[in-house]
């Protein structure tokens, strides 16, 4: 029977466990539809960077409690409740303060090196879905939906929503739904690319587990090498980036999972990796 780790995250409104080398991270809000808050998101920044960094996990999962998986921000707070410190902030200190928490979520989940999967058991607006987005892959339950949400709030977006969302769906597509802000059912996101799969409500979290935990069991160094080629490929010319894979390629070669998966195929036995 598998060991589950409980990962104390400082707060209830995040928890974390480890099973079978699977980190899986919850936003437990679900009175608000997990939406962010400033328990939740500092946490969650603080569980993404352990989690990554952490030998002894393989995989990354992100989730919300309940029904819904992040409503986005605290909408609330961007009215008479604002923060009364971010209130007193200068023009630049606000932008530094928003350029350096987006850096310290999206873009760490972006730059972690493990496969990492959004599982969406509801709604995932404005900057929830740029979280789920930030993510190597989702997988949404029948009933959930995707916004963009910002046009309703009349802002344009932040956490790198436009960049995600525009290298998933492609420009045009990416425009309609900023522009819109329009309610995306699961089988259209789909379709459109925004998420992988969409499974019945009841399977979600079991499905998105069993994903995460034949990732978690991989080769780790190959997993790192193939985000690294993947991530190129969006910034390099072909050349380069085919250059770069040949190099990381070789390096692959000569490590003991290498030799360990051309061992099993030979005995025909499932490899046991050990990253090395």
């Amino acid at each position: 029977m598998a060991t589950e780790i409980t990962i104390d995250t400082g707060t209830n409104e995040l928890l974390c466990v480890i099973r079978d080398r699977v980190a899986i991270i919850t936003l437990n809000r679900p009175d608000v539809r997990n939406a962010m808050s400033d328990e939740l998101t500092p946490a969650l920044r603080n569980m993404i960077k352990a989690c990554g960094e952490n030998p002894d996990v393989g995989a990354l999962l992100l989730t919300g409690a309940g029904t819904a998986f992040c409503a986005g921000g605290n909408v609330k707070g961007m009215g008479a409740h604002r923060d009364p410190k971010r209130l007193a902030m200068s023009y630049d200190e606000k932008v530094a303060d928003l350029q350096e928490r987006q850096r310290l979520l999206t873009g760490a989940l972006v730059s972690v090196r493990k496969p990492t999967i959004a599982a969406l058991p509801g709604p995932a607006v404005g900057a929830g879905l740029a979280l789920a987005m930030a993510c190597d892959i989702r997988i949404a339950a029948e009933s959930a939906f995707v916004s963009t949400g910002y046009l309703r709030v009349a802002l344009s977006g932040d956490y790198g929503i436009a960049w995600l969302l525009t290298r998933l769906v492609g420009t045009s597509r990416a425009r309609e739904l900023m522009f819109t802000a329009d309610k995306v059912e699961a089988r259209r996101a789909e379709a459109i690319g925004l998420v992988n799969r969409v499974v019945p409500d009841a399977e979600l979290q079991q499905a998105a587990f069993a994903l995460a935990k034949s990732m978690a069991e991989g080769p780790t160094l190959a997993l790192r090498y193939m985000k690294d080629n993947l991530d190129e490929a969006l910034l390099f010319d072909f050349t380069t980036a085919r250059d770069h894979e040949a190099e990381r390629l070789v390096r692959l070669t000569t490590t003991a999972d290498h030799k360990e998966a051309v061992q099993a195929f030979i005995d025909k036995r499932k490899a046991v990796f050990k990253g090395n």
